[in-house]
């Protein structure tokens, strides 16, 4: 269900915007979206798992607070994120 380390540095590699970034809105937004997909590929299998639903639920509560952050604060950067991780459809 978690993403391996080797996955995770290598999200951090892509979207980070310096070297030493990793925590960066675009980051945790592209991390919590891997998270996500994962999480949703557990369910397809194990449907009534109710308590990683909750987990889901506030790891995609958490990434739309960081996306409206990001639409608030840098219009550019946020349509840039969407684009890349394909969000929108």
């Amino acid at each position: 269900m978690s993403i391996t380390a080797e996955r995770k540095a290598e999200l951090i590699k892509e979207h980070a915007r310096g070297d030493s970034d990793t925590g960066s809105a675009e980051v945790q937004i592209a991390v919590l979206t891997q998270r996500i997909a994962n999480l949703t590929e557990h369910f397809k299998t194990h449907k009534k798992d109710n308590h990683s639903r909750r987990g889901l639920l506030k790891m995609v509560s958490q990434r739309r607070r960081l996306l409206d952050y990001l639409a608030k604060t840098d219009h550019d950067r946020y349509t840039a994120i969407v684009k890349k991780l394909g969000l929108r459809r």
